[in-house]
């Protein structure tokens, strides 16, 4: 790893930090930026899983007023995550590098949409209601969500915001504070899987983890300076040259 490759990923661990913090999506730059640098893309992506963990603890620790009134009733559903989660890391590795390279562009472009429509999927509030565990068909959902994650990640908090909020009871912050303890549960089963395949590429992540921290820390800055949208578009436009910068590659 040559210095200016060290440079660019503490940079995008920072940005990555940043833009999750106001809008998410840190992964779009994480993940870019290791296959920029000339990381093969399933370690690019496992690495990923690692660099944003610190962020999804921090973000669940932020909400445990909120998490301490329901997180037993949540069990069956960080069961459900956990499952899906390890089914989505094992068919990963299961994968060689050639055949999800062809995939990446087009779960970049799905995830990227997905981003983008985030603000129009967010869960309408209902005050009053505690967010629990729902119906069989909210656990269905959510296990095809921690597949997602387990697998690419990208895009998974929009994902598994949206399907809580058709699925679950609870105001919007209740859902969001159940959305990142399964995230946590989604991301731990998904990098003791690819610790174990050994796919994850640690002198990167080093560089990374850190940047993430201060980019998390700015990012409160950045939230009350810059409008959300710009945040936004910045993290829409990454994606989409990602995307076709794959596509480009065949």
């Amino acid at each position: 790893m040559s210095v200016f490759d060290a440079i660019l990923l503490f940079l995008a661990g920072f940005l990555s930090g940043a833009a999750n913090a106001v809008a998410g999506g840190g992964t779009f730059l994480t993940f870019g930026a290791m296959t920029l640098v000339g990381v093969p893309p399933i370690v690019a992506n496992a690495t990923s899983s690692v660099t944003q963990f610190p962020g999804y603890i921090t973000s669940t620790l932020a909400y445990w007023t909120d998490i301490r009134h329901f997180w037993r009733g949540a069990l069956l559903l960080c069961a459900i995550s956990a499952i899906g989660a390890l089914a989505g890391a094992l068919i990963l590795l299961a994968l060689s590098n050639p055949s999800f390279r062809v995939m990446v562009p087009w779960l970049l472009l799905g995830a990227t949409a997905l981003f983008a429509a985030g603000p129009w999927l967010k869960p309408a509030p209902k005050p009053g209601h505690e967010a629990a565990v729902g119906s069989l068909a909210g656990l269905l959902a959510q296990f095809v969500t921690a597949i997602y994650g387990g697998f690419f990640g990208a895009g998974m908090g929009v994902m598994m915001l949206a399907t809580l909020g058709l699925t679950q009871a609870g105001d919007y912050h209740r859902l969001n504070a159940l959305k990142n303890m399964l995230a946590v549960v989604v991301a731990a089963v998904a990098i003791i899987v690819f610790v174990s395949g050994g796919v994850v590429a640690w002198p990167q992540a080093i560089v990374m983890i850190p940047g993430g921290a201060l980019g998390g820390f700015a990012g409160v800055w950045i939230a009350k300076r810059v409008p959300q949208n710009v945040v936004r578009g910045f993290v829409v436009a990454v994606g989409l040259f990602l995307a076709f910068y794959y596509f480009g590659k065949g």
